[in-house]
C-alpha cells in the first residue's frame, strides 16, 4: 500500500521515487507477478504457491498521478487506486478528469475509500452508512459504477463498519495492518503492507518479498474497535493445524506505546494466547507475529486494534 510519491514533507506516507523504482526492480528480479484486480478472487484460490502482489494506492493524491502513474502505465502494472470522493479536485489531489484517465486504462481499478476520509470508525453506524452511500452515488455519477473494492480510512474498522460495507454490496475491504492475504482471510479485513520512507527502505522491502501467510481460523477479540474498559485485550489466535513449527512463533506488540516482545503461550496445540500486560496507548494497538521458515521465508500475521477514547 502506497500513498505519496516524492513528497518528502510527509515521510509517514511518502516514498522517494528512486527507492520506488528499486522496489519495482526487486519484484521483477524475484519473478513475482502483479495481480490484476479483476483476477483477485481467482488468485486467492488458484495457483496458491505462485508469488504474487496486489499493488494498491490510497487517497488519489496528485504526486501519484505525476510521478508513479507514468511508470506503472509504461510497465503495464495493474493496481487499485482508492479514492475518497470529497477531496477529488482539491489542492494536491487528482481531478475527476485524471481519475477517468486511469479508469479507462485496462490495468486500473478505481476503488472506494469513503467520501470524507474522516475517522469514521468513531462514528455511529447511521453516520458511516450515509458517508459511504454518498461516495457510492458519486462513483456511479462519475464512473458509471461503484467498485467492488473498499479501503477503510486509516485502515480502521469495527464489526459495525464491516457489516455496513458488506450490506452495501462491496466484495472486499482492506485495512492497513501488515500481513499476507490468502484464501483463509476474512475478505472484509484484508491486510496490506504499508510502504513509506520508514517502512519502505530496501532491506525491509527485500524481507517483505519473502513473506508468507500465517493461516488462522479466528482472532479474539473479534471486534477491532477496542473500548477502554477492555484495554488491554486478551488476544487469542486459533491457527490452522497444518502450520509447521508453530511453537517457534514470535509476537511483538506496541503495548504501553513501546514495541516489545510479547509474552505468549499455547492453550492448545494450535491456539495461542498473547499476554498484553499494558494498555495500548494512542490511537492504535498493533500486534505482529512471525515464524521463520527453513528456506529463508517468513510467515507473517499483523493485527490492529483501534483504541477508543471511551
Amino acid at each position: 500500500m502506497y500513498h505519496r510519491f516524492d513528497e518528502s514533507k510527509y515521510p509517514s506516507t511518502n516514498i522517494q521515487m528512486e527507492v520506488f523504482k528499486k522496489q519495482l526492480d526487486i519484484i521483477e528480479n524475484e519473478g513475482i507477478k502483479f495481480i490484476h484486480p479483476k483476477d483477485f478472487k481467482k488468485s486467492l484460490y488458484e495457483n496458491k504457491k505462485d508469488r504474487k502482489i496486489l499493488f494498491t494506492v490510497d487517497d488519489g493524491l496528485l504526486s501519484f498521478y505525476k510521478n508513479a502513474w507514468p511508470i506503472l502505465k509504461e510497465k503495464e502494472i495493474p493496481f487499485i487506486l482508492f479514492v475518497n470522493t470529497r477531496e477529488v479536485g482539491s489542492f494536491n489531489y487528482m481531478t475527476w478528469e485524471q481519475i477517468l484517465e486511469l479508469h479507462n486504462s485496462k490495468n486500473v481499478e478505481i476503488g472506494n475509500h469513503s467520501h470524507s476520509h474522516e475517522y469514521l470508525v468513531d462514528e455511529n453506524p447511521d453516520f458511516i452508512k450515509k458517508d459511504i452511500l454518498k461516495s457510492i452515488e458519486i462513483f456511479r455519477n462519475k464512473l458509471g459504477k461503484n467498485s467492488d473494492f473498499f479501503s477503510y480510512p486509516f485502515g480502521e474498522y469495527s464489526l459495525d463498519f464491516k457489516k455496513i460495507i458488506k450490506d452495501l454490496g462491496f466484495s472486499y475491504a482492506f485495512g492497513q495492518h501488515s500481513g499476507v492475504i490468502d484464501e483463509t482471510k476474512d475478505l472484509f479485513e484484508l491486510p496490506r503492507f504499508p510502504i513509506n520512507e520508514k517502512y519502505g527502505e530496501i532491506k525491509r522491502f527485500n524481507t517483505l518479498m519473502k513473506t508468507l501467510p500465517l493461516k488462522y481460523k479466528s482472532i479474539s477479540p473479534e471486534d477491532r474497535y477496542l473500548l477502554q474498559a477492555k484495554n488491554p485485550p486478551k488476544v487469542i489466535i486459533e491457527f490452522h493445524k497444518d502450520i509447521k513449527n508453530l511453537k517457534q512463533i514470535n509476537c511483538f506488540s506496541n503495548e504501553g506505546n513501546k514495541w516489545r516482545n510479547s509474552k505468549i503461550f499455547f492453550v492448545e496445540d494450535n491456539t495461542l494466547e498473547i499476554e498484553i500486560a499494558e494498555k495500548f496507548v494512542g490511537e492504535r494497538g498493533r500486534i505482529n507475529c512471525s515464524l521463520k521458515e527453513s528456506n529463508g521465508f517468513w510467515r507473517w500475521l499483523g493485527v490492529q486494534y483501534v483504541v477508543s477514547e471511551r
